[in-house]
């Protein structure tokens, strides 16, 4: 089991990983749908090399997920909760009044409770 000083630290490695305004927009482009590399590097001037890395760094900490399709990889979001995450900092810059709904789970499913929803 982690101690709650591990689990701080790979949250906050978490938060570094989309701390960057690449990967910030990966994050929203893929929020709305699955993407390819091929068109994730379409929304910057960058060349897919360095795409790839973002991506990777990403994957690694747990942010985005990927399946191969035929030559291509695409891209999805692992955290969708990501997303509203982002809405709401979003609301904060531009000055708007941020509603506090209380939740008690951030809409994304842990693997044990895929396997829970298996059995059923």
């Amino acid at each position: 089991m982690k101690t709650k000083e591990k689990l701080q630290e790979e949250k906050a490695a978490i938060l570094k990983g989309i701390a960057h305004p690449v990967r910030l927009r990966i994050v929203e482009a893929l929020a709305c749908r699955e993407m390819c590399v091929c068109e994730i590097a379409e929304l910057f001037n960058f060349d897919r090399t360095t795409i790839s890395k973002h991506l990777a760094l990403m994957k690694k900490l747990g942010i985005l997920e990927c399946r191969k399709d035929g030559l291509n990889v695409r891209y999805s979001l692992r955290m969708k909760c990501l997303a509203s995450l982002l809405s709401c900092v979003e609301k904060v810059v531009r000055g708007e009044r941020v509603e506090v709904v209380l939740s008690t789970s951030c809409g994304c499913v842990s693997e044990s409770q895929k396997d829970q929803e298996e059995e059923l």
